[in-house]
């Protein structure tokens, strides 16, 4: 359970942290790995500390192949503790359960192992300057059922777990006797339209293998609320992904409300869809608990921070998907992995040199892009705010996707063993195939 920021022990512990970084997504590892490389590696392990509930690292917008299973954790993780030695910062595995912004000391909660039996008694660390990059959830918007009975893509657990249950399915569907799969994606943003691309090829390569009398169909139904699919995309981008989903078999359901959520079926305000897996991939909201460590947050209980990713107390930022960041438009800055990098650079600078302001951080959308499976993608790049808006399509689509994947892991691990890695995963592929099911 988390503590209140007022339930913090009163004696500070020593040494005091100069910069913690809580959360390792890609914001947050982006952070660490710029002020390690700036500081180097005798004053980077001193001053820069990230803290993260995993062990290992993957990049969060791969969480749907992990779910479809044409992509391997273990395989794709990067190891936090090689990361920090390869980065010079210092890495701690703990989540963060309490904070007193100000005192600036946060505790972190106990660790068990899988009995249940505890290994890590609760923490109590003290910090100059803190980062808060811990993330965002699914937004269930109150509905029925929606806990109980749909699958999240959360973390890296998360689309294990469901991985494990699509395996099981393919199995009991085989041997059916009608031999159907009905699964139910709930959102149409880029994770639903894209777990439905990995459903329907995963399937098709599992097929190409089975004898004819265990073969089945798979139905999939992504249902969204909207009138479109990919609501923050340009309407050509929606209108392309959409006849691309159609043709591979997806059906698409919009403008319809899911009023509940049952273990076999969606009731929606168009009508009852059956569906023996159903994924909730709708709407983005943080942890409730977030409200519980004394800084400002907002509707969707992300810390309110100013246009230098400040929160409400002195020396505790906030970026990424946990953060409410003023935007150019008005608007909140969107919830997408490019906001996060723009704002770990950001804060690289800020951190690095305090006396040289750097002025506003200004969110700069470079567009979007989605992966339809194969080789087909769609997207729009733009070259600022104002400018003109470029459509792409098909094969350079998903070069430029893969493109995005690879230059986040450029920034934690550099050129020479990013084109290394990429290089073993094509050969891996190459070998074990696309769908893996162990």
């Amino acid at each position: 359970m988390t503590q209140t920021a007022s339930s913090s022990p009163a004696a500070a512990p020593r040494p005091v942290h100069d910069i913690v970084i809580i959360g390792g997504g890609a914001g947050g590892l982006e952070l660490a790995a710029r002020l390690g490389r700036r500081f180097g590696p005798r004053e980077g392990r001193r001053r820069v500390l990230l803290i993260d509930r995993s062990i290992f690292h993957l990049w969060k917008p791969s969480l749907h192949e992990v779910a479809a299973g044409s992509l391997d954790s273990h395989q794709e993780g990067l190891s936090y503790p090689v990361l920090a030695r390869r980065n010079h910062f210092s890495f701690a595995f703990g989540d963060l359960t309490g904070l007193d912004p100000a005192n600036k000391t946060l505790t972190l909660g106990e660790i068990h192992d899988q009995d249940g039996a505890v290994l890590v008694a609760p923490r109590t660390l003290a910090f100059n300057t803190l980062v808060l990059a811990i993330g965002s959830g699914s937004n269930l918007f109150n509905t029925p059922g929606a806990a109980e009975h749909a699958h999240l893509l959360e973390d890296v657990a998360d689309a294990e777990a469901f991985n494990k249950r699509l395996t099981s399915a393919f199995l009991a569907a085989a041997y059916s006797d009608d031999r159907r799969l009905s699964i139910a994606i709930v959102g149409a943003g880029a994770t639903g339209v894209e777990l439905s691309t990995e459903l329907i090829e995963g399937h098709d390569e599992l097929s190409a293998g089975l004898t004819p009398d265990q073969r089945f169909d798979i139905d999939v139904t992504i249902v969204e609320a909207a009138p479109r699919i990919l609501g923050g995309l340009p309407e050509r981008v929606s209108t392309k992904a959409a006849q691309a989903l159609e043709a591979k078999g997806v059906r698409l359901l919009t403008d319809a409300k899911v009023q509940a959520v049952h273990t076999d079926r969606l009731e929606t305000s168009r009508g009852a869809i059956p569906a023996d897996l159903i994924v909730w991939a709708a709407g983005v909201k943080a942890a409730e608990t977030n409200r519980d460590l004394g800084l400002t947050t907002g509707r969707l209980n992300q810390f309110v921070v100013d246009d230098r990713l400040r929160t409400s107390a002195p020396d505790i930022y906030a970026l990424g998907d946990c953060a409410e960041a003023p935007g150019p438009d008005g608007r909140p800055v969107p919830a997408r992995a490019q906001a996060a990098a723009q704002q770990a650079a950001y804060l690289a600078q800020a951190l690095a040199d305090p006396a040289r302001d750097p002025g506003p951080y200004v969110y700069r959308d470079r567009g979007s892009l989605v992966s339809l499976g194969g080789d087909r993608g769609v997207g729009s790049l733009m070259g600022n705010l104002s400018g003109p808006n470029f459509l792409i399509e098909g094969l350079i689509a998903k070069w430029a996707y893969m493109a995005l994947h690879l230059d986040h892991h450029r920034a934690i691990l550099g050129v020479r063993r990013t084109v290394i890695l990429a290089l073993s995963r094509l050969l891996h592929r190459r070998v074990s195939g696309r769908l893996k099911l162990h």
